[in-house]
C-alpha cells in the first residue's frame, strides 16, 4: 500500500504519523514533503520576537510571499503535488495566527474534501484552540502544533506584549495568564479529541532557558506528544538578545527529554514552504505570483 493510501486512518496515532509527517519524525523528515498554505494574515497576540512580513527573502516563520485565498487552496495543493509527489502533509502555519481569522478552518474544509488522504496540520499560538478544536477535527485536522514559550505569567510577560481576545486587549501579566490557560485547555481538548499535539518553544537566553523543563512537564500532562525547541531569531523587541548557543540549545533539549520526546530537525520553515524540508524549496514556483499585501498587519 502506498504512503498516501495508508495515511487516512480513523485511529491515527503518533507512531504512525511520525513515519509520514516530516515535522513529527526524523525518519520522515528527509523523505516526505509538506505544503504550507499561507491563508492567515493577522495575529491575535504580539510576541516580542515576532515580526511578520511578506517577502521572498527570509527563511523563517511568520513570513510568506503573499496571502492565499481559501478558494485557491485546492488548486494550489494540486500544483504542489505535481511539483513534489512526496508531499503527505497540508499545513497552515500563518503568517499570522491560524485561528485569528476563519480562513484556515475554511481552507481545511475545502482541502479535506478534495484530498482526504493527506494529513492536515495546524500551527497556532493556542489562544483560540479550545474554541475551535472540534471544528478543526471535523475538518480533518489530526496534528496540531502549539507555540508555548512559558507556563508562568512572570516569564511569559517578558516574551509576549499583548493578547486580543473577543475584542478586548490585555497586556502584561494579565495577557500572559489568559494565554497560558487557553493554551493548556486547547492542548487538553485537542488531545482528547484524538489529535496529535506537538509543542514548540522559542528558546530565549536569559528569559526562558531555565524554564524548559517545566514547560515540557506541563504540556505533557496536558496531552502533548512531542516537543520542539527552536532557537530565538534576534529581531523586533528582542533584537538585543543573542541567539542561544549550540550548547544552550542542546542543554534545553536534554532537559526537555526527561519529560517528553523531543523533535530535533526543525528548519524554521516559512509560512509558504513547499517540498521536503532541508532540500530544494519549491515555494517560489508555487507562490511566485501571489500579490504582496499592501496593508499587512503587524498587530
Amino acid at each position: 500500500m502506498g504512503a498516501l493510501e495508508n495515511i487516512h486512518k480513523e485511529n491515527t496515532d503518533f507512531s504512525h504519523l511520525a513515519k509520514i509527517h516530516p515535522c513529527l519524525g526524523g525518519e520522515a523528515h528527509a523523505t516526505f514533503g509538506r505544503i504550507h498554505l499561507p491563508v492567515s494574515p493577522t495575529c491575535n497576540i504580539q510576541c516580542k520576537f515576532c515580526k511578520r512580513d511578506c517577502n521572498s527573502d527570509e527563511e523563517r516563520p511568520g513570513v510568506a510571499n503573499g496571502i492565499l485565498a481559501p478558494e485557491d487552496a485546492v488548486e494550489t495543493v494540486r500544483k504542489a503535488l505535481e511539483l513534489c509527489p512526496q508531499i503527505t502533509v497540508v499545513g497552515i502555519a500563518g503568517p499570522g495566527d491560524t485561528l485569528a481569522t476563519p480562513y484556515a478552518l475554511e481552507t481545511f474544509r475545502l482541502v479535506n474534501e478534495a484530498y482526504p488522504n493527506l494529513v492536515k496540520c495546524l500551527s497556532t499560538n493556542g489562544l483560540l484552540l479550545a474554541r475551535y478544536a472540534q471544528d478543526l477535527y471535523d475538518a480533518g485536522v489530526r496534528t496540531v502544533t502549539v507555540t508555548v514559550n512559558a507556563v508562568e505569567s512572570d516569564i511569559l510577560s517578558q516574551i509576549n506584549s499583548s493578547v486580543v481576545l473577543d475584542g478586548q486587549v490585555y497586556c502584561g501579566k494579565e495577557a500572559a495568564v489568559k494565554l497560558i490557560a487557553a493554551q493548556l485547555e486547547g492542548i487538553r481538548l485537542a488531545s482528547k479529541l484524538g489529535m496529535v499535539v506537538k509543542v514548540n518553544s522559542v528558546l530565549i537566553p536569559g528569559i526562558n532557558e531555565d524554564h524548559i523543563g517545566l514547560i515540557a512537564k506541563t504540556v505533557k500532562e496536558a496531552g502533548a506528544s512531542l516537543y520542539n525547541i527552536i532557537p530565538l531569531i534576534p529581531q523586533h523587541k528582542l533584537s538585543h538578545i543573542p541567539a542561544p548557543t549550540c550548547e544552550q540549545l542542546n542543554q534545553a533539549r536534554e532537559t526537555a527529554e526527561t519529560q517528553l520526546e523531543v523533535f530535533r530537525h526543525c528548519k524554521h520553515c516559512r509560512a509558504d514552504a513547499c517540498g521536503i524540508p532541508g532540500q530544494l524549496d519549491l515555494s517560489y514556483k508555487l507562490y511566485g505570483t501571489l500579490k504582496r499585501l499592501e496593508t499587512f498587519s503587524h498587530g
